[in-house]
């Protein structure tokens, strides 16, 4: 007896080793932390990546549940960050000890908060793309009312389906969280692989259900280069422009190699032409030496232009303009004014805005500040006002002039009942990128003083919502210290 019971003891010792042999293995959940952000535009994109991989390295790796970290950047700017975590324990702890860590602080201080987002997912698979240089992340929510499991089953269809049959094709990571959101991350070898299948896929049956079942209003989708593939990239016209002025505060002798030194045509009328007019401005430096504070640099094709806050033979306000020939500085244009008081509705000449956006949307931008400038300030079509400006939100930065169309109405009123004008008549240059467009304009203004006109506008949805202005007088022409004209 005893031995039969021995035998049925092993005989069933045996079946649970098999049962669990043949049981499927529970998956281990970690966290997926996405996180999106645009860096400020005056931040130099090679710097920021160079710090990137520092604070990889001597910050995030270091935290307790840390497992990898990709960071990289897409066509339009947004910067995009994934962690994986062990726990969402872990992911907390090591955001809020990034927030108040002086060690990062450099890094945090490179990126346009207003700007962030981050959500974080349950997910179940193992990161293996080790060899990625192009990810695509997709986020949604599925439509009300959708069945979860089915979701799931068409969702675990898409890899073999489709994406596995792909060449270039690495990993598909999937997950949610408790706000309903899902997650859908594909990893590639190469940007040029993933852009060879997106209509391939968009086509695919399985992923017309797969694409069907999700509320489309909620979908984001960010495709971006790693920042690992990036390193070697030189710096940009923009990122030149911006070192040569912060040399103003650090002294620094290396960005002034960046001017090109056989042709510097200047538009600043008080300086001469060529490196030796700009040597010669430095000379005159009071003591302590001139200060530049770079609010906002943008980059269209060969220009470069900047809002910045200048200490400069005293506190002013400035627009500049840089082109490019060969990766070098060959002409330059700026408009200063003396810092004034804040304007009626409280504002600077220098707060406000400062994310860039809409890089898909320059030119059409461009096209209507061309438009404002051209039909309502120079052909003095009033009723078109509300075709380029939007009322309801119209941010102003003048220093005289309040917030909204009213402001602006105010202001007109008062010039013409104290015999003043603000007259354009001549727009000579329109510069953008994304949501951000300077004018530059020739007119009069106050008792019809020869003036040029530099006017910043940022964009929403087609109209404009926010103005800043340099107005300055210029310089009768002998007292120009070099013959290229203000414009």
């Amino acid at each position: 007896m005893k031995i039969m019971k021995s035998k049925l003891f092993a005989i069933s010792l045996f079946t649970m080793a098999i049962a669990s042999c043949n049981s499927p293995e529970k998956k281990v959940e970690t966290v997926l932390e996405v996180t999106s952000f645009n860096i400020k535009t005056t931040v130099s994109e090679l710097e920021f990546n160079k710090l990137d991989a520092e604070v990889e390295e001597t910050f995030t790796s270091k935290q307790p549940g840390f497992i990898r970290r990709q960071s990289g950047v897409d066509e339009q700017g947004r910067y995009v960050v994934l962690v994986y975590w062990k726990s969402v324990a872990d992911a907390e702890a090591s955001m809020n000890k990034f927030m108040s860590d002086e060690s990062v602080a450099s890094y945090a201080g490179m990126i346009d908060g207003s700007s962030m987002k981050m959500s974080r997912f349950t997910i179940t698979d193992e990161f293996t793309a080790t060899n990625s240089t192009f990810t695509e992340v997709m986020t949604f929510k599925l439509k009300e009312g959708a069945n979860v499991e089915a979701f799931n089953t068409v969702n675990d269809r898409v890899g073999p389906e489709f994406s596995e049959k792909q060449t270039g094709f690495l990993q598909r990571i999937t997950g949610f969280n408790k706000k309903g959101e899902q997650v859908a991350v594909a990893y590639w070898d190469t940007k040029a692989h993933s852009d060879a299948v997106i209509n391939d896929f968009m086509n695919a049956a399985v992923a017309k259900e797969f694409m069907g079942m999700m509320d489309q209003s909620t979908i984001d989708m960010i495709r971006f280069q790693s920042l690992t593939s990036l390193n070697n990239v030189a710096l940009s016209n923009k990122d030149k422009v911006v070192a040569l002025l912060n040399s103003f505060n650090t002294g620094d002798q290396t960005p002034i190699s960046y001017i090109n030194p056989n042709i510097y045509i200047q538009h600043n009328l008080g300086v001469a032409d060529g490196l030796q007019g700009f040597g010669e401005v430095m000379q005159h430096a009071p003591e302590g030496g001139f200060k530049a504070n770079v609010l906002r640099a943008f980059q269209d094709g060969d220009y470069v232009f900047t809002h910045t806050e200048y200490d400069f033979f005293g506190p002013k306000a400035g627009f500049d303009i840089f082109r490019f020939e060969d990766g070098m500085i060959v002409e330059h244009w700026d408009n200063l004014l003396p810092i004034q008081k804040p304007n009626p509705s409280g504002r600077t000449q220098f707060d406000g805005a400062t994310t860039l956006a809409d890089l898909d949307k320059t030119e059409a931008n461009k096209a209507v500040v061309r438009g404002f400038i051209e039909n309502v300030l120079l052909n003095h079509e009033m009723d078109k006002v509300t075709n380029y400006i939007n009322p309801a939100t119209y941010i102003q930065h003048n220093p005289a002039v309040a917030d909204g169309l009213d402001g602006f109405g105010a202001a007109m009123k008062y010039f013409a009942e104290n015999g003043l004008v603000m007259q354009y008549d001549k727009l000579h240059m329109v510069l953008g990128q994304g949501n951000f467009v300077l004018s530059v304009s020739e007119g009069k203004f106050g008792k019809g003083d020869h003036t040029a006109y530099y006017d910043l506008f940022r964009l929403e949805d087609g109209l404009i919502v926010e103005h800043w202005d340099v107005i300055a007088t210029i310089p009768a022409k002998s007292e120009w210290k070099n013959e290229n004209g203000k414009f």
